[in-house]
């Protein structure tokens, strides 16, 4: 008696290993499957969340080089100032600007033994930008001032996380209504959600433009041998934001009543 109800609960772990291998194993986006093992409906789902991009995220490179380390540091700041002042005459709060550290760098010409050379002050700040109809004025007002070199443009969304709630909640009506079509057929219902596993993907359509992409885009900069200053002939054109799109995949396994 005691060998058979071992057996028997060999089996039920058999099966539960073999159901949750089932239910972890990727399925085909393109064809997602409804599969009945015992008493559980096991399905599949896709759902995406499409919106506007609310945040776009302006990153400037500041450098200053001098022989003398206060000059260096000090042109390094004034013109992390005149950024500052520049995105709060644009409507943007202190909390949306965000200024690193500035790091030196100095330059000894090849012999470090000797006093340096010049000194390089460098450093980053960001702007996040709300309202996108500042972001021209704001490159406008860096490029034709020579403030600071633009590093990079990027659109995304202020609650990511909210976003992928959205498809998540998708998903699972798409795995539901699947079910339940399923076990209408067989005049049998959905019951309790016994396992679910989800796969978040990466945001699409998230657009950022580099400091390297503005030649193709302008095609008006010059650059220096050394990189250290960059010599904008023209407004840099902003690139137009596209749709956001989260979307996540969901496996579910249901109980069949």
């Amino acid at each position: 008696m005691h060998h058979r109800l071992s057996e028997v609960t060999m089996r039920k772990i058999a099966l539960a290993l073999a159901f949750l291998g089932l239910v972890t194993r990727p399925a085909r986006a393109q064809n997602p499957e409804i599969k009945f093992v015992a008493d559980t409906l096991v399905v599949q789902a896709d759902g995406t969340y499409d919106t506007d991009p609310d945040l776009a995220t302006l990153t400037f490179d500041i450098m200053s080089q001098e022989k003398d380390l206060k000059q260096a540091y000090d042109g390094a700041t004034q013109s992390m100032q005149r950024i500052v002042a520049l995105a709060e005459r644009n409507g943007l709060k202190k909390e949306d600007v965000s200024t690193g550290v500035l790091q030196v760098a100095p330059s000894y010409g090849g012999d470090r033994k000797k006093k340096p050379r010049s000194y390089l002050v460098r450093g980053q700040i960001a702007l996040k930008i709300h309202d996108f109809s500042h972001i021209g004025p704001i490159l406008d007002g860096s490029v034709e001032d020579g403030i600071a070199d633009f590093r990079s443009l990027t659109y995304s969304l202020v609650d990511e996380e909210a976003a992928k709630q959205r498809a998540v909640a998708e998903a699972m009506r798409r795995a539901v209504g699947r079910a339940s079509a399923a076990l209408e057929q067989k005049g049998q219902k959905v019951g309790a959600l016994r396992y679910a596993s989800l796969d978040v993907k990466q945001l699409l359509g998230v657009a950022r433009l580099e400091a390297a992409q503005i030649g193709m885009i302008a095609q008006t900069v010059e650059v220096q041998a050394e990189g250290f200053k960059d010599k904008m002939v023209a407004p840099i054109p902003p690139v137009a934001p596209e749709k956001i799109t989260v979307s996540a995949t969901v496996q579910c396994a249901f109980q069949i009543l």
